[in-house]
């Protein structure tokens, strides 16, 4: 959180009536002391950080500055101790567009005005102001986790409705032209190297999102969590924020294997949906459908995870309340739109199974009720309300069918509907063949993990029977990313030797064990990562080459530039191997000038090879997760300069990378 510090400056002296007589007495008070003694440790107790207009800023327009913060700061201490005109003035603005997270402290010298006598503020000795430090750091703690208003303005006009400050921030546009490329290049690792730049900058918020949309569509889902979460801290409440983390949290749950977790997982997305539908007012009728039908899958995994172990699944599926939890959720998104077929092809396959389980089972429905004559009233009622939703979710599809879409889903759905519907076996076969084909076709896994549903609870089997033999197994592949780093071959000019040229066979030769002892009994796809300098990365990519690995060259900047800073050096040769893997692998650049970016220009001790290490790293987590591996032809000491071999190394062990260190110091025989 960022906070804006409104107070006096440099030492102030008033009057202070004495408390033994009328007498004035006069008062000194440094309030850069104050800020030193009491505010920056209270910050710092929470991890915040802040300052004046004249410390966050560098010199300039100072007043559009201070306007700008006075907006934008997630929290505001004002020094209300004397009757400062610039004080009051700044904190009457924040009052005007901000209707809370502004904290009052005060010195007992001048009374409070009027206006804001009544409202909260943290009382402190001009004596000895660190006294007062634990008293603030609770109130800043309860301020950031509260949304009170605070506000006198925003007291008085309850209607009035507080500013925005996202609608205030400009997104640089060189960083949405970065943000759009990298998304169009499906760079997953770029943008994850982004949005943790963003940190810091006043804009970050509509950065995130503009981030996180584009990991969404790629379905980079678990960068994309980070992203919106980043979100969700500055404001629990965010609408779309919320809405991808639904989606994301019960996409993650479907990748887990573990029960427990699998559960977290899912009410950490119901929790997210009901955050969502706090805006249901706003919301279309489209948006109403997706996110009951989200909530409604959430209960059906729920409902699923309660009889997939359980020695009589059918019993335990039909008695299961989630049954009809996720039955509702999927016939209320119906009911919100219904052109929404999705949700109707739900609600009429979930109603299926119930009824086809009461009949499977009608000693355990019965038991259900306390009458029997209940318990087939019931029934007839369910049967009667299937046979609606038969005629509206038919309605439903073919509407959709009629508009000449050639969307592959809208065929699924209409093959569904003759599987749940039709008495014919041989006629529902013929319909998923014609969409199938006698491959498989397109990997329609929600599909058959439906059929699975109902061949496991033994419901419609005639049918199951038919078509499940029509679709494929899509085991999911695995991927295994291999990520080099290491030294350049030396120049002639380099004193202390790390890298001598006549080592590279053995280095050759380490590379090639330690990927062998990779790829060892690894059976999905391989993919090498690094970049192109002369020395360590060319000769891992020439060692990809032999072991018949696709590797991908990442560059800094253009070719001529990188030639200049990291090839050409060591002579025309290594130019030679260095332009042949250019020719034939597939290239990603992270610049063309080898600079950082305008809207990065300002990050403190940062250089382009720093954010080098950092994307080439985040892209080979991005593709190969808890299958990333980072090999390191390192002599295990600092480096020349900023973003080196070091560098790299404790990167990708901060980020959780597997790493691998080829000493150079024991391989190459080097003593100092």
């Amino acid at each position: 959180m960022d906070v804006f510090i409104v107070r006096p400056f440099k030492e102030k002296t008033v009057s202070q009536k004495s408390e033994n007589s009328d007498k004035a007495e006069s008062k000194t008070i440094n309030f850069d002391k104050v800020e030193e003694l009491l505010i920056q440790p209270a910050l710092r107790a929470l991890n915040l950080r802040g300052g004046t207009t004249g410390e966050i800023f560098k010199p300039g327009e100072i007043r559009v500055d201070m306007f700008s913060l006075l907006l934008l700061a997630d929290l505001v201490i004002a020094d209300i101790t004397i009757h400062n005109a610039n004080v009051f003035y700044e904190l009457g603005i924040r009052h005007a567009l901000r209707k809370n997270k502004t904290i009052l402290i005060w010195s007992r010298i001048d009374s409070i005005p009027f206006d804001i006598k009544g409202y909260r503020y943290v009382e402190y000795d001009a004596d000895n102001p660190a006294a007062s430090t634990e008293a603030l750091v609770k109130t800043l703690k309860e301020s950031m986790e509260s949304n009170d208003v605070d506000s006198p303005v925003f007291n008085m006009l309850p209607k009035l409705n507080a500013q925005d400050p996202e609608d205030f921030l400009a997104i640089p546009i060189d960083f949405s032209e970065d943000v759009e490329l990298a998304g169009t290049e499906s760079q997953k690792g770029k943008l994850s190297l982004m949005a943790a730049e963003l940190d810091g900058l006043n804009w970050r918020i509509p950065g995130f999102r503009k981030i996180g949309n584009q990991q969404f569509d790629l379905k980079a889902i678990h960068d994309a969590k980070y992203t919106f979460e980043k979100i969700r801290d500055k404001n629990p409440d965010d609408y779309e924020a919320n809405d991808r983390l639904a989606t994301i949290f019960q996409r993650l749950s479907e990748e887990e294997n573990q029960s427990d977790r699998k559960i977290g997982l899912l009410k950490s997305s119901d929790h997210a949906i009901e955050r969502v539908l706090r805006n249901q007012s706003t919301m279309t009728s489209k948006k109403l459908a997706e996110t009951y039908s989200l909530r409604a899958r959430n209960a059906k995994t729920r409902w699923m995870e309660r009889w997939k172990n359980d020695p009589n699944p059918a019993r335990t599926a039909l008695i299961s309340p989630e049954l009809d939890t996720a039955f509702e959720d999927y016939e209320r998104g119906f009911e919100s739109d219904l052109n929404h077929f999705y949700s109707g092809i739900n609600a009429l396959s979930l109603l299926t199974i119930k009824i086809g389980l009461v009949e499977k089972l009608p000693e355990v429905w019965a038991t259900l009720f306390e009458e029997d004559e209940d318990s087939e009233r019931a029934l007839i009622g369910l049967k009667k309300k299937l046979q609606k939703l038969c005629t509206m979710v038919e309605g439903s599809i073919n509407a959709v069918i009629k508009t000449g879409t050639r969307d592959s889903w809208v065929k699924i759905t209409a093959a569904d509907f003759l599987f749940l519907t039709s008495k014919n076996p041989e006629r529902v076969k013929i319909a998923y063949q014609g969409i199938l084909g006698p491959t498989g076709g397109f990997n329609y896994d929600s599909a058959k993990r439906q059929l699975l549903v109902f061949r496991e609870l033994g419901i419609l089997t005639e049918n199951v029977d038919a078509v499940l033999p029509l679709f494929r197994d899509t085991p999911p592949k695995e991927k295994l990313v291999i990520i080099f780093t290491g030294h350049m071959i030396d120049s002639p000019s380099r004193e202390v030797p790390r890298f001598p040229a006549e080592k590279e066979p053995i280095a050759k030769e380490h590379i090639k064990k330690a990927i062998e002892g990779l790829i060892k009994d690894f059976r999905g796809e391989i993919i090498g990562i690094a970049g192109g300098a002369c020395g360590g990365d060319i000769l891992f990519h020439e060692v990809c080459q032999e072991l018949s690995i696709q590797s991908e060259l990442y560059l800094p900047m253009s070719r001529e530039k990188f030639l200049e800073t990291s090839v050409r050096f060591a002579g025309n040769d290594w130019v030679k191997r260095f332009d042949s893997l250019y020719a034939h692998l597939p290239k990603r650049f992270l610049s063309e000038n080898g600079e950082l970016p305008k809207w990065l220009k300002n990050k403190a001790d940062y250089t382009i090879w720093e954010r080098n290490n950092n994307w080439i790293l985040r892209s080979g987590l991005a593709d190969g997760g808890l299958n990333a591996t980072l090999i390191a032809l390192w002599d295990e000491k600092e480096g020349d300069g900023h973003g080196g071999t070091k560098h790299m190394v404790a990167t990708a062990q901060k980020n959780g990378a597997k790493t691998e260190i080829l000493s150079t110091k024991e391989l190459f025989g080097l003593v100092n």
